[in-house]
């Protein structure tokens, strides 16, 4: 299975509350691993989902370009991650950054700032109840 579908299948999974805690992909596959600690429909925002999740990359790892539907914040827990919105420069957060994102943004880039040492990240979405937590960004390779 392409790599892209699968990460999006698993993470559309997530927003759906199927998965409480998974690995997007096998270790050493060279991608993040992603682990949900928290996803509530919240009674105060008919067809809402507050999602809170982490993302870990191993050294050198990154997530595929990606748009997300709702509003997110990233907070660096350990480490430094290189994000890149779209309209704007890569920028390096390390741990105790964070930055937000407008639903419907391209994140262009999100990856490990080392070759040699881990990062995570949490994450909160603010999501439609029925839309997945991310779309995947259709690359030159993925034409039709």
């Amino acid at each position: 299975m392409n790599k892209t579908i699968k990460q999006f299948l698993v993470l559309t999974a997530l927003a759906a509350g199927v998965v409480p805690a998974v690995s997007a992909h096998g270790p050493g596959d060279g991608e993040e691993k992603i682990t949900v600690h928290h996803d509530q429909a919240l009674r105060d925002a008919p067809g809402k989902n507050a999602l809170f999740f982490t993302v870990e990359y191993a050294p050198g790892q990154k997530s595929i370009p990606h748009v997300h539907g709702g509003s997110v914040v990233a907070y660096v827990l350990e480490g430094a991650v290189v994000s890149q919105l779209g309209g704007e420069s890569e920028k390096t957060y390390r741990a105790g950054e964070s930055w937000y994102e407008t639903p419907g943004i391209d994140h262009l880039v999100s990856r490990n700032a080392s070759a040699t040492q881990p990062a995570k990240l949490l994450v909160w979405i603010l999501n439609d109840a029925k839309a997945p937590v991310l779309t995947p960004l259709q690359t030159k390779g993925d034409a039709p």
